[in-house]
């Protein structure tokens, strides 16, 4: 890259260059960056990128073609008119095509496989399209593929023969890989490079802030600083023997080949900083470059987060997820999440398993990144079933052949390992390597840490009624009770004496923050207490009650819910969890299907409901009454299929691999803060302020998209900016959160948390 002159007489004079961008320096001077050199720029970055894969040359031949389609003459009067550059050019053109010629260039000069190149080329700016498209036919590469007269007029302008002339990649195409996870990953190489090399022109000033996070290197020695210290100050209960063999465990087992691994802990066993030492130590040992901690639900990733920051200092830590404190970010770390360029991040499955499955640049240029790293998926037992054949083909395929390693950490392990039947298959992950040793370790640890009693009902289908219900809690002066639908928390909160804690996610961010804190409060001061929750207590959030009840649900949320009671090992006896059949039915869907599964289990009333080897037969038949189909409900596979004439649909997958329905619609609600915040956000037509939209990001609750339609007819909320809606009528309630008719009727997924 070059700047070539600060005179527009210059440029005049030079009919032969061509621009990529343009800016103004601080003396209102044009500074032109040369088409030429971007592209050498670009090929150069994404060749570096690629190399990890062996996939240099293609990605160094994605990026000399993919701003092809800027040397014709209509792109580059466009350039200079929208730019100022030439302010004496008239023209009402509006955005030119600059991205199908490169591709119509790589088909032209490759043939068939050229559409490997064609995909990344035309998608560079507007996302990987799909090849033929029934909804939006003009959007498909087959359609784009017939403009050839826009090859014909930029070929006319005799681009430099090493760039046009560049010679073809020598390597396999993806080998035996998937070849639709090979191709985004080229097209994140290609996207991430044409991103850095434009802002390494553009602002040069930003540029220079990235990179600036301590290496892996660096952390190990802060963390085993980090666990010598809590070593020394933590009481010798048999608890924390336990999290001592557990960790002893991990560091061990990183010294074994890269590959998939298992880490089956009970609940309170000290899974998150045991991982991480595994994963520290992996990485030093097998030189992998990142580590990526994958967390279900962002009231967990916010307390790893704060874990991680205590141990590593808060330099060292990327935290990505969409309700992050803007508070904590800072320039640096805002462009370290646009493309992962760090050691340590923590961050959600929507962002980490979207972003696989993505189309769009800006989601897809971190991709190349999660390359040769270690992935935790903490609480692997929450992946989605609707989604687990591409997540698990995924995940072959990055372990397989990209050099990621994968650790499943859960307290109760999920059934994924491969299966085959008379007229079906199941394709899992074979080869798992146990952290902990054998399925006999794993029996041990579970009872050497055993610190509560499962009581059952006698008829596992005899519902309590709520006001029986509500009785027999104001019996426990300290209690946790957990139900899977928001309005049974609420309903059941009303019934109990003055003075009991609700948590739901009708509740903002922030509101549920500063209950969890005040819980943890009381519990340390042992203060009587009584909570009732739905199930987002039950992965992550370290609470501990001497008595638990918990609806009859999955075997999962019932060892989660177990989690939290007598946590810590310090009664005297074992503590207490009830599980009780409620008078209403969970949301049909995954919820009832996980509650009919666990309740045929325990229908045989083990001597131990928590046993780990049950949890293997309790999700194979919640994976098998979803079906082969329910697996892979939007039938992505199908669309990423590998086939000879490399015809994918990039785009609808994005569109469909969704794990998070979009059936629900965003209100910023009047707690705490956000009112000051309110009031510094935009009025309509003015600016917004990037910085106020993330701090009320932590006031957000999402609710049915048709009552959100409703409240917005009736003038309860308004519409402040496009897509920002803002409470209006008194309707949050500073107990129980937003409040809207109790008539209403949820969808099946809207009351799971």
């Amino acid at each position: 890259m070059s700047h070539v002159g600060n005179s527009l007489d210059f440029i005049q004079e030079r009919s032969s260059i061509f621009l990529a961008h343009v800016q103004q320096d601080a003396d209102g001077q044009w500074l032109p960056h040369l088409l030429d050199d971007h592209l050498r720029g670009v090929a150069a970055l994404a060749e570096s990128f690629a190399t990890g894969f062996d996939a240099g040359d293609w990605a160094k031949l994605a990026g000399l073609w993919h701003d092809l389609g800027k040397y014709r003459p209509a792109f580059q009067r466009y350039i200079r008119s929208v730019s100022g550059y030439d302010a004496h050019i008239e023209t009402t053109l509006g955005r030119v095509d600059h991205s199908t010629v490169g591709a119509l260039h790589a088909i032209e000069k490759m043939k068939g496989v050229g559409r490997i190149l064609a995909y990344l080329i035309a998608g560079h700016h507007a996302g990987l399209p799909d090849w033929q498209s029934a909804e939006a036919p003009a959007a498909s590469l087959a359609h784009r593929l017939k403009q050839t007269d826009l090859l014909a007029e930029t070929l006319a302008q005799a681009p430099p023969a090493d760039i046009l002339n560049a010679p073809p990649p020598t390597s396999s195409p993806g080998g035996q890989r998937y070849h639709a996870l090979w191709i985004r990953l080229l097209f994140s190489c290609l996207v991430d490079a044409d991103f850095l090399d434009t802002e390494q022109f553009m602002s040069p000033e930003k540029a220079g802030l990235r990179g600036q996070y301590p290496a892996l290197a660096e952390l190990e020695p802060r963390f085993e600083a980090y666990m010598t210290a809590l070593t020394a100050r933590a009481d010798d209960t048999p608890v924390n023997q336990m999290r001592a063999l557990v960790l002893d465990r991990c560091r061990n087992a990183a010294e074994q080949m890269p590959g998939l691994f298992s880490l089956t802990v009970p609940t309170g066993g000290g899974k998150t900083l045991a991982s991480l030492a595994f994963a520290l130590h992996h990485a030093r040992r097998h030189g992998k470059r990142r580590i990526l901690y994958v967390i279900p639900y962002t009231s967990i990733i916010e307390q790893t987060a704060d874990v991680f920051r205590g141990v590593f200092g808060e330099d060292a830590v990327l935290e990505h997820h969409s309700n992050f404190d803007s508070e904590r970010e800072t320039p640096r770390s805002r462009l370290a999440c646009e493309n992962w360029d760090t050691s340590l991040i923590v961050t959600t499955n929507v962002q980490f398993f979207e972003s696989l499955f993505a189309a769009r640049p800006s989601r897809t240029r971190k991709l190349h990144n999660i390359l040769d790293s270690v992935v935790i998926l903490d609480e692997a037992q929450l992946l989605p079933p609707e989604f687990l054949t591409p997540i698990l083909s995924t995940i072959r395929e990055l372990s397989g052949h990209y050099g990621v390693s994968f650790v499943l950490c859960t307290a109760t392990q999920p059934a994924l390992a491969s299966q085959r039947g008379f007229d079906w298959r199941f394709d899992g992950l074979d080869d798992v390597r146990e952290i902990m040793g054998d399925a006999t370790a794993v029996q041990e640890l579970h009872t050497s840490l055993r610190r509560v009693e499962v009581s059952l009902p006698a008829d596992l289908h005899a519902p309590t009624s709520w006001e029986a219900l509500a009785a027999e809690l104001a019996t426990h002066p300290r209690v946790l009770c957990i139900v899977d639908r928001r309005d049974d928390a609420r309903l059941l909160h009303g019934l109990l004496p003055t003075g009991a804690v609700h948590l739901s996610g009708l509740m903002c961010g922030q509101h549920r923050a500063d209950v969890i804190a005040m819980i943890k409060e009381r519990l340390v001061a042992d203060e009587p207490l009584r909570v009732i929750s739905t199930q987002l207590v039950e992965a992550g959030v370290d609470l501990d009650f001497p008595v638990v009840y918990r609806a009859l649900a999955g075997l999962d949320s019932i060892a989660q819910a177990a989690g939290r009671c007598n946590r810590e090992g310090r009664l005297f006896n074992l503590g207490r969890v009830v599980v009780f059949a409620p008078p209403t039915e969970p949301p049909a869907g995954h919820l009832r299907q996980a509650r009919d599964a666990g309740r045929q289990l325990l229908q045989r009333r083990p001597s131990d409901p928590l046993a780990p080897e049950l949890f293997t037969e309790y999700f194979q038949s919640l994976y098998w009454r979803k079906g082969m189909e329910g697996l892979d409900r939007e039938g992505i596979q199908a669309l990423l299929k590998n086939n000879s004439k490399l015809e994918f649909s990039f785009r609808t997958a994005a569109e469909r691999f969704q794990l998070i329905p979009e059936m629900q619609a965003p209100v910023i609600v009047r707690y705490g803060d956000s009112e000051r915040l309110l009031a510094q956000l935009a009025r309509p037509g003015d600016a917004l302020d990037r910085k106020t939209l993330r701090q009320l990001q932590r006031y957000v609750v999402n609710i049915p998209r048709r009552i959100h339609q409703r409240l917005l007819a009736d003038g309860a909320i308004e519409e402040r900016q496009p897509g920002v809606y803002v409470q209006v009528a008194p309707l949050y309630d500073p107990n129980v959160g937003l409040q809207v008719e109790q008539t209403v009727k949820y969808e099946p997924d809207d009351l799971i948390v």
